[in-house]
């Protein structure tokens, strides 16, 4: 890697033009935007956490442009991936907020969001998170690079330079997606087995143990590696193994809110819900602000340092610097601001919409320079959206926009906050990327601008398809993300939340960054079923029994490793892909159902046999040169 200030030479150097902006490139960078969205949209909102959809995008790209089409420009792949990707953030922002109209609109028996309201969110907060980071390129991918290392935007080009040898690499993510999508319509679509195998412990009452046997959560567990899975499992282990055999102890027949029934006539299922899902929201929202609390050296150095170099990416002249001019930039941010404000499908007034400005370059700033620290994966997004909707909330309350107007203005302010920092991280991504392999970022912005319009316009049909099939909250989806936004407003506006078990779950927050552990992965692995965390776990030990074990060379073992990231890519896509098909089949009351006859052991011989098949395929390299 240079050294800050060395003068970087990309891949395609600067004098050279090769095909890149094609409509070939849009088409199917399209394609795979409203995929990937559509897939990740559906991942978050069964697990509470989204993937990057960069690498994958990549390869398919690859696989299709190079193999079957036989195009070889190496800016095409890039561009493709900028306007795939762009799907999956876009989505990842929507799905952590959006499902609590949908919520609030089945309690109240009233209309949930209207198509035109979510497209409407979904497009302005996508293209304020892309407008704002343009500003930033010079200062966080030319000035910085050497110094942040971008590990999402790094591997990527990776992947694409690696490509320029052939792309036989595409064959892993489709041989996973394939895998998986046969997987999920057996289970989850025949339900020969079911998807989620459940044991009680009758020697420890109060406790379970148990796994959601899906190819995603493995797929997702083997990307974040053996130390974020650990840290999901052990928040798990300390809800269905600490705190619910205790209440189940020390409660006895007494009766505490919200329960309505005695703490001994609940299993480990009304335990969760009526109590560890309360303490596990209070330990995830603080667990989001202690993040922003230890990151404010680091948002103050990141804003400072933004406005000194605020019109910097104007005037340049070469190809791999031209930017959209600053004034332009300027116009679109407020001419989409001042939309927010005056479209009256918007529940968003003057306050409302100065919030977004504010907080949304301030959040755009931050997550850029974070996913350039630490990836994607890890920048605290929802403590962001915690910050905004707690101060958003109070606003509306105190300026008199309670009860639903106020709540529903509130996640409005939220979604497009998340929309927007979502945006701006991988925009700052793709932008490092293409500074690498030498694209133009002028082209990558407008095709991060297409991304956002093509996904933004599906979203709303996505949500709307799911949500039919199987209601926001339920156990098929339990839109974990988008239930903690809910309980903080309902909590900020009425004040109807068990506040006792919150608090206690925030304690429970500080104790773990007392100690040392990483706070956001422990306390979501304490908000989310135990039944998610394991298979995460199980795809963690697979990446450290992998990077552990003795292998001929180093590259070799890089290689194994690089090849399950790919196939594990392939997985989630393909999960993602079948949800959205038996969400359409239930829509249309279509019942396929075989009654799940195998049972819980069946379901764990198959999860056995998708394990064995993934590390065949992992391991299958060799052959394939």
């Amino acid at each position: 890697m240079e050294k800050q200030g060395e003068k970087f030479k990309p891949y395609v150097p600067s004098d050279k033009v090769v095909p890149e902006f094609t409509a070939t490139s849009i088409l199917l960078g399209i394609i795979l935007a409203v995929v990937f969205g559509a897939a990740n949209a559906y991942l978050g909102l069964r697990v509470g956490m989204t993937v990057s959809a960069s690498i994958p995008a990549a390869v398919i790209s690859m696989g299709i442009l190079r193999v079957i089409l036989k195009r070889k420009s190496i800016l095409e792949n890039n561009m493709v991936q900028t306007i795939g990707s762009a799907g999956e953030a876009l989505a990842a922002g929507a799905i952590f907020t959006l499902p609590a109209l949908f919520m609030w609109a089945a309690q109240d028996g009233t209309k949930p969001p209207s198509f035109l309201m979510i497209t409407l969110i979904a497009i302005c907060g996508g293209a304020l998170g892309v407008l704002f980071m343009i500003p930033l390129r010079t200062a966080l991918i030319v000035e910085e690079h050497g110094v942040l290392p971008f590990p999402e935007g790094q591997a990527c080009a990776e992947v694409l330079l690696a490509g320029e040898e052939g792309g036989d690499k595409s064959k892993l993510v489709f041989s996973g997606l394939g895998i998986s999508a046969v997987y999920k319509f057996i289970a989850d679509g025949l339900c020969l087995f079911p998807s989620e195998i459940d044991w009680s412990i009758p020697a420890y009452p109060g406790s379970g143990i148990g796994a959601d046997v899906l190819p995603a959560l493995v797929g997702v567990g083997y990307i974040c590696g053996a130390r974020v899975s650990s840290y999901l499992l052990s928040g798990a282990v300390l809800g269905w193994f600490v705190i619910m055999p205790l209440l189940a102890l020390i409660g006895g027949d007494a009766v505490m809110y919200p329960a309505t029934v005695a703490f001994n006539a609940l299993d480990s299922w009304g335990l969760w819900s009526n109590f560890i899902r309360y303490i596990g929201a209070g330990a995830v929202a603080a667990g989001g602000v202690l993040s922003l609390i230890k990151s404010l050296p680091l948002i103050v150095r990141t804003f400072s340092k933004a406005l000194k170099g605020f019109g910097r990416s104007s005037g340049a002249v070469t190809r791999t610097e031209r930017s959209i001019p600053l004034p332009a930039t300027l116009i679109g941010a407020l001419a989409i601001t001042i939309l927010l404000w005056l479209l009256p499908g918007l529940p968003i007034g003057l306050p409302a919409a100065l919030i977004i400005v504010v907080f949304g370059f301030f959040f755009a700033t931050v997550a850029s320079r974070m996913v350039g620290l630490v990836g994607s994966s890890n920048t605290p997004i929802s403590g962001m959206a915690i910050a905004t909707l707690l101060i958003a909330t109070i606003v509306l309350k105190v300026t008199g926009s309670a009860g639903s107007a106020g709540m529903t203005a509130a996640i409005c302010i939220g979604t497009i906050i998340c929309i927007v920092t979502s945006m701006a991280g991988d925009t700052s991504q793709d932008l490092k990327t293409g500074y690498i392999v030498g694209a133009t970022p002028l082209y990558q912005q407008y095709g991060e601008l297409i991304g956002v319009f093509s996904s933004g316009l599906a979203i709303a049909g996505v949500l709307y398809l799911l949500n039919s099939a199987w209601p926001y909250g339920s156990p098929q989806l339990p839109a974990p993300q988008a239930t903690l936004m809910k309980m903080v407003v309902e909590g900020v506006m009425g004040g109807n939340l068990p506040w006792g078990l919150v608090i206690t779950g925030a304690f429970i927050a500080v104790v773990a960054e007392i100690i040392g552990i990483p706070v956001l992965p422990f306390t979501v692995g304490l908000y989310l079923p135990i039944h998610l965390s394991m298979p995460i776990m199980i795809g963690g030990l697979i990446r450290l029994w992998i990077e552990k074990r003795r292998f001929a060379s180093e590259e070799r073992r890089q290689e194994v490793i690089s090849d399950g990231i790919l196939y594990s890519s392939g997985m989630i896509a393909g999960e993602g892909i079948v949800g959205i098909l038996l969400a359409v089949l239930a829509a249309a009351g279509i019942n396929l159902s075989l009654g799940g006859i195998l049972g819980n052991w069946g379901g764990l011989a198959f999860f056995v046999a998708l394990i064995a098949v993934m590390i065949r395929f992992m391991f299958g390299g060799k052959k394939r040169k």
